[in-house]
C-alpha cells in the first residue's frame, strides 16, 4: 500500500475504494496509532458521556435527553457513571480515548469544582476531541458549555421567598469550590441586598450533594432561626424538609423549602417540592448539536450557553408565619 494511498484516506481524499479505506484505518489502529480527529470513532460513532452518579434523578433525566439525540444522530453513547472507590473521570477518559470515541458530553464534572484534578480535561484539548460540558465549569477550561442561568435560579426561589414575607433566609448549596454554588450565592445575597434583607455567613451553609448532607446544613440554620431555605438540588432540599421535622416543626408552616431541578417524583413528595426547573430536554438537545458540529468540523461557539430555569411553586412553601 502506498504513503500516496494513506495519504489520501487521513485526508479524506477521493480515489480510494472503500476497502482500501476501511484497511488503512485498521492498520492504524492495530499499530496503536492515533486516528486523525475527523476519523475518530468513525467505526461506531461513539460518544462517552460521563455523569458523577446516578442517585440524583437529574443525572439519568439528562442522561436520556442526551442519549436519544445522539441516537437521532446516528451516534451511540457510551455512558460512563462513578461510583464510590471505583472508576474515576479521568479514568474513564482514558478509556474512552482508547476507545477512539467521536466526542464527549459531560455533566456534574471535575470541571465544576476549582480545587479538582483538571489533567484529563487537559488531555481532550490537546487532542482536540469534541467535548461538550453541561452546567458551570472553572474557568480556564475552553471547552463549549452548555449551562442553566444559575443566578436567574437563585433570584426566582429568594424573591419567591421574599414575597411570601420571609426575612431570615438560609442557603444550602455545593462544596465552596463549586462554580454553580458560587454564582448562586452571589446572585442570591445581591438579589436580597436589592430587596433590603441581610445575607449574614451564618445563613449560607455548604454541603455535599446528598440527603444526608442537605439534613445537617439545614439542622445548622435552623439555629439561626431561618424560615425559609433555598437548596441548590433536590436531594439536598429533601434532607432539608427532614431536618425541620426532626426539629419538631412543619414545612411549610414553620418553614418554607425550595429545591433545585425538578428532578423526577418532586411533585409526589411530602409535601410536593417547590423547586426551580432546569429545562434539562433543550439543554441536552443543544449539547449534542454543538459535539455533532464538532465531530463534523465546524467551528462552534466555545461561549456558555446559558438557559432559562422555571420557577416551580408546589407545596413546601407558604406565607411566613410567627413562630412565637
Amino acid at each position: 500500500m502506498s504513503e500516496a494511498t494513506v495519504s489520501r484516506v487521513l485526508n479524506e481524499k477521493p480515489g480510494v475504494s472503500e476497502a482500501t479505506r476501511a484497511a488503512v484505518l485498521t492498520a492504524l489502529d492495530v499499530l496503536g496509532y492515533e486516528r486523525p480527529t475527523q476519523l475518530r470513532g468513525e467505526r461506531a460513532r461513539l460518544v462517552g458521556l460521563v455523569l458523577p452518579e446516578l442517585q440524583n434523578p437529574i443525572f439519568p433525566a439528562f442522561a436520556e435527553v442526551v442519549s436519544g439525540a445522539l441516537a437521532g444522530q446516528g451516534f451511540t453513547p457510551v455512558l460512563c457513571t462513578q461510583t464510590a472507590g471505583g472508576v474515576s473521570e479521568a479514568d474513564y477518559v482514558d478509556l474512552l480515548l482508547e476507545q477512539q470515541v467521536s466526542g464527549i458530553v459531560f455533566f456534574g464534572g471535575l470541571y465544576a469544582q476549582g480545587d479538582a484534578p483538571h489533567e484529563h480535561y487537559d488531555r481532550l484539548a490537546e487532542r482536540s476531541l469534541p467535548t461538550v460540558l453541561l452546567n458551570a465549569a472553572i474557568e480556564d477550561l475552553d471547552f463549549p458549555r452548555v449551562s442553566c442561568d444559575d443566578a436567574v435560579a437563585v433570584e426566582q426561589a429568594v424573591g419567591h421567598l421574599h414575597q411570601l414575607g420571609h426575612r431570615k433566609i438560609g442557603l444550602v448549596l455545593g462544596p465552596a469550590d463549586h462554580v454553580p454554588s458560587q454564582r448562586k450565592l452571589g446572585a442570591a445575597r445581591a438579589a436580597l441586598a436589592r430587596a433590603g434583607v441581610d445575607l449574614p455567613d451564618e445563613h449560607v451553609e455548604q454541603a455535599l450533594f446528598s440527603l444526608e448532607g442537605g439534613q445537617a446544613a439545614t439542622t445548622r440554620l435552623l439555629r439561626q432561626g431561618v424560615t425559609g431555605v433555598v437548596c441548590a438540588s433536590d436531594p439536598l432540599a429533601l434532607g432539608a424538609v427532614r431536618a425541620v421535622r426532626r426539629a419538631g416543626l412543619s414545612v411549610p408552616g414553620d418553614v418554607s423549602v425550595i429545591g433545585y431541578d425538578d428532578s423526577s417524583f418532586m411533585m409526589c413528595t411530602d409535601p410536593p417540592l417547590t423547586t426551580v426547573r432546569q429545562p434539562i430536554e433543550a439543554m441536552g438537545r443543544a449539547a449534542v448539536e454543538l459535539l455533532v458540529g464538532e465531530i463534523a468540523g465546524v467551528k462552534v461557539t466555545h461561549d456558555e450557553l446559558l438557559f432559562e430555569p422555571e420557577l416551580v411553586v408546589r407545596g413546601s412553601t407558604a406565607p411566613m408565619r410567627d413562630r412565637g
